[in-house]
Parts: structure tokens; sequence; C-alpha cells
């Protein structure tokens, strides 16, 4: 019998897509742990359909283009802001007050240490790509360094607001390699440098 040939079909490089929603999560997001903003109820939008959705379709389509390092990265950080998601519903009663009593933010805190973990294997897998994409991965280490600490109670103070202008780095960084992708692309030149290592 004769062997038919796999079809491969042609899909865009999703990292624009997947950084744009990385960026307007973590806008969103920082501005309740800077106190600039309060309450999660109006993060939460941003959070499943930015953080979470954006990031799981270009984890999606770079699994057909067979980037590994962009299928775990956007796929796994979509993932995390969906468990982020879900976790502040229960904790707000959302979803009924024997969830929301049962609620216990030292396993959220075990959530950011599982990962930190993963941002800094990422972080050095980045070294692989561009200086913008290991900005953005090192801020988010930096993150969830802040996330871990200030959800055990530890220097409660400083590294919330370490947390909170590491997530701000991290949107700033992800807005320009998002605009850089989308415009050198469009232009079919660097003008927007990533940085080559």
């Amino acid at each position: 019998m004769e062997k038919k040939e796999a079809v491969k079909y042609s899909v865009v490089d999703p990292t624009s897509l997947g950084l744009f929603g990385l960026a307007m999560v973590t806008l969103v997001a920082s501005t309740n742990k800077l106190g600039w903003t309060q309450g999660l109820s109006l993060v939460l939008p941003w959070a499943i359909f930015l953080g979470a959705f954006a990031q799981l379709a270009a984890a999606y389509a770079d699994s057909k283009r067979e980037n590994l390092f962009g299928f775990t990265v956007f796929g796994g950080f979509g993932l995390f802001w969906l468990g982020v998601a879900l976790s502040w519903l229960i904790k707000m009663g959302a979803l009924g007050e024997v969830l929301a009593s049962n609620a216990d933010a030292k396993q959220f805190g075990f959530a950011f240490i599982g990962y930190l973990f993963f941002s800094i294997y990422v972080t050095i897998a980045s070294l692989k790509t561009n200086k913008v994409i290991f900005l953005i991965v090192l801020f988010v280490t930096f993150l969830f360094i802040g996330l871990s600490f200030s959800t055990f109670d530890i220097e409660k103070g400083f590294f919330s607001a370490f947390a909170g202008y590491s997530e701000l780095a991290v949107s700033i960084l992800s807005f320009y390699g998002a605009a850089a992708l989308l415009i050198n692309a469009q232009f079919k030149k660097t003008i927007l440098p990533m940085g080559k290592f």
C-alpha cells in the first residue's frame, strides 16, 4: 500500500499574540499588587481572556510549528492564568461559601514556588532566543520570587511591591516584544530590535 505524505499547513508565528496577551494581563494585575487599583473582580476577565486564552492559542499554534519553547512557555503560563482566575473566584466566594471557607493561601504560595522553578528553567532556555524574551522571563522569575515570599508572609510589604514592579516590567517588555515582532514582520526588516545573543 502506498504511504501518504503528511500535509503540512502554514502557521504564522503566534509569539506576537502570546506576548500581547501577557502584556495586557500583567499590566492590569500589577496595578492591584502596587495598590493603584483595588479588588480582583475586573482583573478576572483579563486573566481569563488575555492571560489564558491568548497564550493558549499561541501555544497551540506553536505546537503546529513544532516550536517546543513557544508551546511550553505559552501553554504553561496560559494554564497558570486559568488556575489563578479559578483560585480568585473560589477565594471571592463565587463558587460557594464551602469552597471559599476551605481556601488556604499557602497552597497558592506552593503553586508560585512550582512556577518559580518553571520560570527558572524557561529563563535558561530563553538564552537561545533573544534578549527581549530573556528579559521577559527573567522578570517573570522575579515576579514569582516576590509572590512566593509575600504569600508566605515573609517581608510581605517589600515582596508584594517587588512582585508588582517585576510584573509591570514584564508588561512593558511584552508590549515591546509584541510590537517588534508585528512591525518587523509587516515591514520585512528590523525596525524594533529584539537583541540577538
